[in-house]
């Protein structure tokens, strides 16, 4: 479901740097946000296999308080 959810947030993202090409003419600006969109589907493709993995955890010291001084 992550996957589908992070392709649709990219799918979206085409939309919004044809939208501004479409209503604005600058070339450049949706240059810039085309390169930020594949900035961002990259960074997803490196991180969404790590989505469900939990890292080990350290040890809890029983004797440790937090509002002592």
């Amino acid at each position: 479901m992550k996957r589908l959810l992070y392709a649709g947030i990219a799918v979206g993202h085409l939309l919004l740097v044809a939208a501004y090409l479409l209503l604005s003419g600058d070339e450049i600006g949706a240059i810039l946000l085309l390169v930020f969109g594949i900035a961002m589907a990259l960074m997803g493709w490196m991180l969404i296999p790590t989505f469900g993995d939990v890292g080990p955890t350290a040890p809890v010291d029983p004797d440790w308080d937090e509002h002592r001084s």
